[in-house]
């Protein structure tokens, strides 16, 4: 569908009740005051939730990606143009048992709330698909049942909550994924932030939108933008606004003095190859194949603030399965395996120190708190893990709203390279929900980032 046929639009969404043009999008992560934002609730509510969550202990080892065909296609975001490319959920059930499961399709506003569309009005079937691509565990220690979703297509752009579900349509697993179409053209950079020493630990996004002919009658409030760094919810930017806007080039700039578009640079991700229980992969320090399920003891890692940076490829905080020890595919063929993990510390770190990345769905969860031992001087914990190749953090957990502190255990580089991506919103006059048509994404200190200051900001 057409942005600029502006009255289909008024036609399908209008309603009396609608939300007032240009509202501003608000963090949906912000907490009550005093409430810890980045613990996720316990496993047996089963409330639905408006975020990437699982709401069943069974559950393990969610990937949710847009498929590309190449084998590294598990490393994409689930972000797709309207009409184009496909969305696939997939995942774990311990034990020997299979469930009927079926699927549903949320329309949200950009600030995640759901929309008041019917389901009609963004699919073309009936908004219930039940998931009937699923194997059996294939030489595991433990068994489980692996899942896999192809998301059907949509009509309209914008964001979408996936709900599986179980027969008594209590949800199991909820997932973000975001369509879009580029009605605006959005032109990003990695820019220098201002000011002293922050130049050297923050990473600063610059862009701009060029709206040309699209129908914006209020461009600096009609257009909400959202900031991420490597596609995580958890320390989006939210309300962004212009910083100047040039009506007769029909542009939007993007520019900050105040650190609005900077992120902690942080450093590159720490890993762990627990591909083979045969020999120890990289950063195992040791394995005990006679327990089950079998168990595998990392390196004790130390903190890294303060260090010189050190450049090395990584996974922006991603992961994959894969078992080397026997042929197929590592979503049957990978064990689950008991991994400790041991990071040295001198002293108590200000606040609960957990393991983080895509392993963990980027949220303090009690599975991934680590203890800490003063005699020992050091941080320990144990997870269960599917077998793979992981990144991840150390981080100390903090109070509502803010995201927890990685730079504590990891210290912040500016060289270091991150993905981000710009999100940019609107809503027509008197239709319903949020569209999202605008998307740039953009990797800085790689070979994607292109820094041409003068074409952007002419």
């Amino acid at each position: 569908m057409r942005l600029s046929n502006v009255a289909l639009l008024l036609a399908i969404f209008a309603a009396p009740a609608c939300v007032p043009l240009g509202t501003p999008i608000t963090d949906p992560n912000a907490g009550k005051p005093g409430q810890s934002s980045a613990v996720q609730a316990p496993r047996a509510n089963r409330e639905l939730r408006f975020e990437d969550a699982i709401y069943d202990e069974d559950i393990q080892s969610v990937q949710c990606y847009a498929s590309s065909g190449q084998p590294t296609e598990i490393f994409n975001p689930p972000v797709v143009p309207l009409g184009q490319g496909n969305i696939v959920l997939e995942f774990d059930i311990l034990g020997n048992q299979s469930r009927r499961l079926t699927a549903r399709l949320v329309h949200c506003n950009a600030d995640w709330t759901p929309s008041v569309l019917t389901d009609l009005q963004f699919l073309n079937d009936i908004n219930e698909f039940n998931l009937t691509q699923y194997y059996t565990s294939t030489g595991t220690q433990v068994p489980y049942y692996h899942y896999r979703l192809p998301v059907p297509g949509v009509k309209l752009s914008g964001n979408y909550l996936l709900v599986v579900q179980d027969q008594g349509r209590q949800p199991l697993i909820s997932r973000r994924l975001l369509v879009y179409e580029n009605r605006l053209d959005v032109q990003a950079q990695l820019g220098l932030p201002p000011g002293g020493s922050a130049r050297y630990t923050m990473q600063q996004v610059d862009f701009v939108i060029r709206y040309g002919a699209f129908p914006l009658v209020n461009p600096a409030v009609e257009a909400k933008v959202v900031l991420r760094q490597n596609f995580r919810w958890d320390n989006a930017k939210y309300g962004l606004r212009p910083t100047f806007v040039r009506d007769a080039e029909q542009q939007l700039d993007y520019q900050f003095f105040n650190y609005e578009n900077a992120f902690p640079a942080l450093n590159e991700f720490r890993a762990v190859d627990l591909r083979s229980l045969r020999t120890n992969g990289l950063g195992v320090a040791a394995l005990n194949v006679q327990a089950s399920p079998r168990e595998l003891l990392l390196n004790p890692e130390p903190g890294r603030g303060g260090r010189a940076y050190s450049q090395y490829e990584d996974a922006d905080g991603q992961r994959v399965f894969e078992s080397r020890d026997f042929g197929g595919s590592g979503s049957t063929n990978a064990d689950y395996v008991w991994a400790t993990f041991q990071l040295a510390a001198e002293s108590p770190a200000p606040g609960p120190v957990y393991v983080f990345g895509a392993l963990s769905d980027w949220k303090l969860k009690n599975d991934f708190k680590l203890t800490y031992n003063a005699e020992k001087q050091l941080y320990t914990g144990r997870v269960l893990l599917k077998q793979g190749y992981y990144n991840y953090y150390y981080v100390v957990g903090q109070q509502a709203p803010t995201p927890p502190d990685a730079a504590y255990f990891e210290g912040s580089y500016q060289l270091t390279e991150n993905q981000y991506d710009v999100l940019v919103y609107y809503r027509p006059p008197g239709t319903r929900t949020d569209l999202l048509v605008g998307y740039r994404a953009l990797v800085a200190n790689g070979q994607e980032v292109q820094l041409n200051r003068g074409r952007l900001f002419r």
